[in-house]
């Protein structure tokens, strides 16, 4: 697409910039906003012809696709470009076209949800957890039982050779000292913690492991271990008294309140987990009734995006740098399907929202950016700043209007109730 604007507006940026800057200049010997124009243009050469570019290009360009009523995906390849003052502008513009299709029936789609609700026994096993988070552990002078906890020195092998030789990265899987093992918890390594128990302080014992087939450190995927375990300690883990002190703790007025909160709590969660799991139905199923081409411009930055938070959340988990260098090829993988999923949803997202003239506010965009900003801990005014400098003030809004959709699309489902599992 090619695009000429002509001289004399071209002149008019210019002159509406400089007028700009000598508003705020503040140069030896003259007030701020006092500096004659001439020596601030000359002053500002640079920064006042750059900024006309980028303004008279990106007008021209948004005024030339809304006269021709082209949707398009991403932003412009602009190229050969002819700019300077008195001068017509003109510069080439390549871009990526939206796809086109036709929307499938999209309201009365089908989804299932459990006929499930808050039970007494449900707020009993959250008040347990949170007595755990409390809870002390007893040096015990006895057999190791299940729901104990083991404190274990301990070094493995992996045919025969340290793991370390294996997998540089997975030093705490091939040594460590005074390490706690919950026995009642497989987080660690399936099947170790079961054969230590009935072990008492001082014993030492050969422990095999089947690392599964989907462990977290790919060499040793599949693969057998021998450990050789020192149990040093049993601890038992006490649990405080459900009572008015350990609500004060959780800052309820009383164990009534503390009650309360849990199952409100609970009841807010099911409510989430309900709502989900039917957004999630409705957009599979209306995945599937139409397809398109996705363009690759698209396809290619979402799975930037999404290589971006898989990262990210690896690096939140507490996974090694390293670990994530080694699974890359995984990952992008991974990516590449999850963006065209995502891709494919926000042009019938997009579609939906404009036939049913859905319209995002800037106190809605606001809100969701507070959300944003309290989600990665970070002052607003800081998460709204960055936003601007990576342009991603539309993405915001994309999204609000995505949230907005998916919630007509969750109003309007023929829901099917099942018995709670």
């Amino acid at each position: 697409m090619r695009i000429e604007l002509d001289a004399t507006a071209v002149d008019a940026a210019f002159d509406a910039i400089t007028k700009d800057y000598q508003k705020q200049a503040a140069l030896p010997g003259f007030r701020p906003g006092k500096a004659p124009r001439d020596m601030v243009a000359k002053k500002y050469e640079a920064e006042i012809k750059d900024e006309a570019k980028r303004k008279l290009i990106g007008d021209a360009y948004r005024k030339a696709l809304e006269e021709k009523k082209i949707s398009v995906v991403g932003n412009p390849d602009i190229e050969e470009i002819q700019f300077g003052r008195s001068q017509v502008l003109q510069f080439a513009a390549t871009v990526e076209t939206a796809p086109e299709f036709e929307l499938p029936e999209y309201k009365g789609l089908p989804a299932q949800i459990e006929s499930k609700s808050v039970t007494d026994a449900d707020v009993a096993r959250a008040l347990d957890l949170l007595r755990g988070q409390h809870a002390k552990f007893e040096t015990m002078a006895r057999p190791l039982a299940n729901g104990d906890v083991a404190v274990v020195n301990y070094s493995g092998t992996c045919d025969g050779k340290p793991i370390t030789e294996l997998s540089p990265t997975a030093k705490g899987l091939t040594e460590q000292k005074n390490f706690w093992i919950e026995t009642v918890d497989e987080g660690f390594i399936p099947g170790f913690a079961a054969q230590l128990i009935g072990a008492q302080a001082g014993d030492k014992r050969t422990v095999t492991v089947d690392f599964p087939a989907d462990f977290v450190t790919k060499e040793l995927q599949g693969k057998k271990g021998v450990y050789e375990v020192e149990l040093v300690e049993v601890k038992e883990k006490v649990l405080p008294p459900l009572d008015e002190e350990l609500a004060k703790k959780f800052g309820a007025e009383s164990l009534e309140k503390l009650n309360a909160g849990v199952r409100t709590d609970l009841e807010n969660e099911l409510k989430y987990s309900k709502t989900k799991a039917i957004r999630n139905q409705v957009v599979t199923a209306l995945m599937s009734k139409v397809s398109f081409d996705l363009p690759e411009t698209a396809v290619a930055n979402e799975t930037r995006n999404v290589v971006y938070d898989l990262v990210r959340q690896n690096t939140q988990r507490g996974v090694a740098r390293e670990l994530i260098e080694t699974q890359k090829d995984e990952i992008y993988t991974a990516a590449a399907v999850s963006a065209k999923e995502r891709v494919k949803l926000a042009f019938i997202v997009g579609k939906i929202a404009e036939l049913e003239k859905i319209q995002v506010s800037q106190e809605d965009a606001l809100r969701r950016a507070q959300q944003l900003a309290m989600m990665y801990q970070m002052p607003l005014d800081q998460f709204l700043k960055d936003l601007q400098k990576r342009n991603g003030v539309n993405e915001l809004y994309d999204q609000v209007q995505h949230e907005k959709v998916l919630e007509l699309l969750e109003k309007n489902a023929a829901l099917t109730e099942t018995a709670a599992k």
